[in-house]
């Protein structure tokens, strides 16, 4: 892997860049990018322009991984998504409440997508049943390894873990679930879509692991819509729900962090951007560390090769060393 440099967080008239440069090597890291401001953006020489009132300014579309729009008055034209979309950019935009609520992904990521999708269309009920185990078990593990960390204690997260049967048909997700949150913070907090206060944070950094994750799984050709788990009819990207579960405790390490850091309980500049900055946050794996966003292409990639029978395992990585 090459040398990995930080590049700083910049704030420009509401456009704020987060990122990590990863030289001398073909998984460069991409940008992340959050606008909050009304914008005008369109291309000019493979570079994405984009203009406020009081600026203008420029970034090459190839370096942009994921793009959050979040203001009512962002106008982007349709050459400038296609070329987004074509670079395998997540573009995201936010609903009034300034949360993610749409995504726009590029269909054609993969030279031999056809044979993706017909593995992955193809793959058996047992496959997917063993896929979701490994999964679950990786993200009990990990939210185990959370608490231990935040509160110094032992618990039997790991114990759960190893209960956990082929396709998860004892929900041991769902208990594990519940002594986590009741241990994370205080005992009346309840993990809900649109509940109180840290929900609208947690909401948030799951969002964009979501667009990351639904990003990665794309670019390996993969359909988001085809779940290994999740199945909900409605539901355009069940895989990316499948596959971001054992990266969740990122963002749940974090959103403790800013709890204790902030005492603002609304969601501002600031701290959606350290909620973006999570890309960025390193993870590792047996013999390497990497970049979230390039983990969680490694992952998405590891998951087209179960479905074609090249490997029998998912490649998560460790959230810690």
């Amino acid at each position: 892997m090459g040398e990995i440099k930080q590049v700083k967080t910049s704030i420009q008239n509401g456009t704020k860049l987060v990122a990590n440069q990863q030289t001398n090597t073909p998984n460069m890291l991409k940008k992340s990018i959050l606008i909050e401001n009304k914008a005008a953006i369109n291309t000019r020489n493979l570079q994405l322009i984009i203009k406020t009132d009081l600026r203008e300014s420029s970034i090459p579309i190839e370096d942009i991984g994921v793009l959050v729009l979040d203001h009512r008055e962002i106008f982007i034209s349709m050459t400038a998504m296609s070329h987004l979309v074509q670079n395998n950019c997540a573009v995201i935009i936010c609903n009034q409440k300034h949360m993610p609520s749409g995504m726009f992904l590029n269909l054609e990521s993969h030279h031999i997508q056809q044979e993706v999708f017909r593995n992955q269309i193809n793959a058996s009920v047992p496959l997917k049943k063993q896929l979701w185990q490994q999964t679950v078990v990786e993200k009990i593990q990990n939210q185990g390894l959370l608490l231990e960390r935040l509160t110094g204690k032992s618990n039997h997260l790991k114990q759960i873990a190893s209960k956990v049967l082929s396709g998860d048909t004892s929900n041991m997700e769902g208990v594990a679930a519940a002594a986590y949150w009741k241990s994370f913070f205080q005992e009346s907090f309840k993990r809900e879509r649109f509940g109180d206060y840290p929900n609208n944070f947690l909401n948030y950094g799951y969002a964009i692991l979501r667009g990351a994750t639904a990003r990665a799984l794309s670019g390996s050709g993969l359909l988001n819509t085809l779940g290994i788990h999740h199945r909900n009819k409605y539901n355009a990207f069940a895989l990316a729900d499948d596959i971001m579960e054992p990266y969740r405790p990122v963002v749940d390490e974090k959103v403790n962090e800013l709890i204790l850091r902030y005492e603002e309980q609304e969601l501002n500049t600031a701290i959606k951007a350290e909620l973006i900055q999570l890309l960025t946050r390193t993870v590792y794996f047996e013999n390497e560390k990497s970049p979230l966003l390039i983990a969680l292409q490694k992952t998405a990639s590891s998951l087209q090769q179960c479905f074609t029978g090249k490997r029998k395992k998912i490649k998560y990585p460790k959230l810690w060393n």
